[in-house]
């Protein structure tokens, strides 16, 4: 197996770890706040990549290193505290839907910053995939968006900025010192926001002890040093194309193990999201290779 489809393969890993993780994190967070919840998380995933990479890396290249890790692990941590605050709002699989439009959104940003016109393809699938969720968050006029939907629409932002920074430093810097950076990043936003945006509290039940675990050792340390890794050898859209399975993992998920499905209309609008990201993605009229 080459380097492109090992990464690609561990890449797909990772969407099923993160898919199944929105019913965990969902029930979780009845019993702990959210910014205490990533608090822990990202420390504890942290602490794993410190053992993990101990004594990694000498020199100017390792700054490099850390400052890459801080400005994607800045991106990072808003994407998840977004996500977070409007899951406890909206239903995991609507969140993860809308979660999902950070696929669309990877190469429109990719576009900007490379400074190149966006293709056909993909004006039609952020059309398309904006019209869908129209259908799975507007009951009414456009003033009639929830908090969550609109908090989860914010995240799909912060991921989709992530992995186009995460695309740009890949395979210039220290895989290792990014990953361990970037999560500790995440940890110091959570810990520094945490006295002054909420009132910590938990209860320490078994569903956030492993919600804690979980997402902490293999949604967090383990799956972002896979993609710190995976990015070096795939593109920034051939990884957002990937993660398209992450809504549709948490759809199932939630489905088998909650009952918490969508309704018809939301349905719907599922499906004109995942069109949008084909759309944007395969870029069906578009034979000219794209820069991300």
């Amino acid at each position: 197996m080459s380097r492109e489809r090992a990464a690609e393969a561990l890449l797909v890993w990772n969407t099923l770890i993160w898919g199944a993780t929105f019913v965990l994190v969902k029930s979780a967070l009845a019993g702990i706040t959210p910014l205490y919840f990533l608090a822990l998380r990202f420390s504890l995933a942290t602490v794993a990549l410190l053992v993990l990479f101990r004594g990694t890396g000498k020199g100017a290249r390792d700054w490099k290193s850390v400052g890459a890790g801080v400005i994607v692990g800045s991106l990072l941590f808003a994407g998840y505290l977004t996500q977070t605050l409007g899951l406890r709002l909206t239903s995991a699989p609507k969140s993860a839907f809308i979660t999902g439009l950070n696929a669309v959104l990877v190469p429109v940003l990719a576009a900007v910053v490379y400074k190149i016109r966006p293709r056909v393809s993909e004006v039609a699938g952020l059309l398309a995939a904006t019209a869908g969720m129209g259908l799975m968050t507007l009951h009414g006029g456009l003033g009639t968006i929830s908090r969550g939907d609109l908090l989860t629409l914010l995240c799909a932002f912060g991921f989709a900025a992530h992995i186009v920074a995460l695309g740009h430093y890949a395979g210039s810097v220290s895989f290792a010192l990014l990953s361990v950076t970037q999560v500790a990043t995440s940890a110091a936003w959570a810990w520094a926001l945490l006295w002054w945006m909420e009132k910590p509290q938990v209860q320490w039940r078994p569903s956030v002890v492993c919600a804690i675990l979980v997402t902490g050792l293999l949604a967090t340390a383990l799956a972002f040093t896979i993609q710190a890794w995976a990015q070096r050898y795939t593109t920034s859209t051939r990884t957002a194309l990937i993660y398209m399975l992450e809504p549709v993992t948490a759809w199932l998920t939630s489905y088998f193990l909650t009952g918490e499905g969508l309704s018809g209309r939301a349905a719907a609008g599922a499906g004109l999201i995942l069109g949008g990201v084909v759309l944007v993605e395969v870029k069906p009229w578009a034979p000219r290779p794209h820069p991300s």
